[in-house]
């Protein structure tokens, strides 16, 4: 149920949709972090993507990213999306991405 509200979900043009990771709420010691010292999560998993811009003879330019990348976000900026309960996504254009993760 919960990837068939994503599935609906398609961004147009040069936009990606990014599920922002977790932020740690735990150290690796086992201790609990508190909410305002927990840094801020700057990596996400692409979810879904647009076909891309268009270039001066009205051709889709195809994007760098595809969906199930790891990619590397700015400290701000993304429009916020909420397509489940409870569940953020964030929508990001691929200029702003500043770079896929490789595993």
């Amino acid at each position: 149920m919960a990837l068939a509200a994503v599935k609906k979900f398609v961004p147009l043009l040069d936009r990606v949709l990014i599920k922002r990771a977790e932020a740690l709420t735990r150290s690796k010691g086992g201790i609990v972090i508190p909410e305002k010292a927990q840094g801020k999560v700057l990596h996400g998993t692409v979810v879904a993507v647009g076909p891309g811009t268009r270039n001066e003879m009205g051709n889709h330019i195809p994007l760098a990213v595809k969906v199930g990348d790891t990619v590397l976000l700015p400290e701000y900026g993304g429009t916020k999306v909420t397509l489940e309960e409870n569940k953020e996504y964030h929508l990001f254009r691929e200029s702003d991405i500043l770079a896929i993760i490789e595993t």
